[in-house]
């Protein structure tokens, strides 16, 4: 995970929405595990040399959610796809 061992501001600022780097900094540590997970799928999006897009992080998180027998896991990924949905702007 090249790319993603940044800072915590320069990950921020990695993020391909404004409103959703907003939205984690100000949950302090009320989603840590659900940050933990989007450092990891944004690392491997980047590390696949692959455009940092709002469509690819949820595509990888759907990936991950059909990948994954732990319930506990599932959850933590469904509210991460939770968030970046609902802090991702309709295609008009």
């Amino acid at each position: 995970m090249s790319q993603a061992m940044l800072q915590k501001n320069d990950f921020y600022d990695e993020l391909p929405n404004a409103a959703l780097s907003n939205y984690f900094r100000s949950a302090g540590g009320l989603l840590a595990e659900e940050w933990a997970l989007l450092q990891t799928v944004t690392g491997a999006i980047l590390d696949a040399k692959e455009p940092l897009t709002n469509k690819a992080i949820i595509l990888r998180l759907i990936h991950e959610i059909e990948s994954t027998r732990d319930v506990v896991r599932a959850d933590i990924i469904r509210k991460t796809l939770e968030i970046i949905v609902d802090h991702t702007q309709d295609d008009l």
